[in-house]
């Protein structure tokens, strides 16, 4: 018996060794998997058209930024950019400072029709948004606010605060209430106790969704297409489809585009990666 005990010990051991061995493997191969589509595009933009055509994933034989060079002198891919920051720039602060607010007022004021308004920021999550498409163009057209600078913005803001909302009020439940009460009893009133004393407090779970809706309004394709015509306000998304013609395909040229196009995206979650695991932890622990 004592003999088998140690013998036991060193199986358990060796059992977990290998578990552990088994996982890490699986998560190189995951993490390889989800990296690679990124180095591709970033060495086939590098490539020719002649020599992509004939093994899209070999190594450029002469690596070279005429792709990029090309992109900006023979199409407006700085407009497409300057216009998708732009619509990103002005959706994203409206967005958590609405979904901040309504979140905070559903979670700690309970009154008539709490549950009815509360559900019905929730179908902005259930409901999806091609559903939409066409109630909302004709919505807007009828409302005369089609091919403006701020159209794309009014959609974001409306179909992103739904998330962001539901993040916050479940996270306002963690808090306690008396920390409002005893600044209340401090002297400290309603707008400086919610934005100096519950927002630094809900800084993870707002990092969060910011860095969700900033991939949201960056990448978004449909609303761009259907709600905005004009060349001088057409978004990255959908300048990417510019590059495909009749006939053939610039595929190198695609390639620089869209790298430049989900280049900010990577910077930014390379930048705030600890804040959004913080975040998405602080939210599973008190949550």
């Amino acid at each position: 018996m004592g003999a088998s005990a140690p013998g036991a010990r060193k199986r358990g051991s060796l059992r977990r060794t290998i578990g552990r061995v088994i996982v890490n493997f699986l998560m190189i191969v995951f993490s390889v998997s989800c990296l690679y589509p990124v180095v591709w595009l970033f060495y086939a933009s590098l490539n020719n058209k002649r020599d992509f055509t004939v093994n899209p994933v070999a190594l450029p034989k002469a690596p070279n930024l005429d792709n990029y060079f090309a992109i900006f002198s023979q199409s407006d891919m700085g407009v497409w950019m300057l216009n998708t920051l732009r619509n990103t720039a002005v959706s994203l602060p409206l967005i958590l400072l609405f979904g901040f607010v309504i979140g905070y007022l559903l979670s700690r004021f309970h009154f008539r029709g709490h549950t009815a308004l509360y559900g019905y920021f929730l179908l902005g999550i259930v409901i999806p948004i091609h559903a939409l498409m066409i109630p909302l163009y004709v919505q807007f057209k009828k409302c005369h606010i089609l091919n403006r600078w701020f159209t794309l913005p009014v959609a974001y803001v409306a179909f992103g605060m739904p998330i962001v909302i539901f993040l916050v009020e479940s996270y306002v439940h963690s808090i306690p209430v008396e920390m409002e009460e005893a600044a209340t009893l401090d002297g400290s009133g309603f707008s400086r106790t919610l934005f100096s004393i519950i927002l630094p407090i809900c800084r993870p779970v707002l990092v969060t969704a910011g860095i969700i809706q900033f991939f949201t309004c960056w990448n978004e394709f449909s609303f761009a297409l259907i709600l905005v015509s004009k060349d001088t306000l057409v978004t990255l998304p959908v300048g990417m489809t510019l590059f495909k013609g009749q006939y053939s395909t610039d595929y190198p040229g695609m390639m620089a585009a869209m790298f430049l196009s989900i280049l900010p995206a990577i910077i930014l979650y390379l930048a705030f990666s600890k804040q959004i695991i913080k975040g998405m932890v602080t939210g599973a622990v008190k949550g």
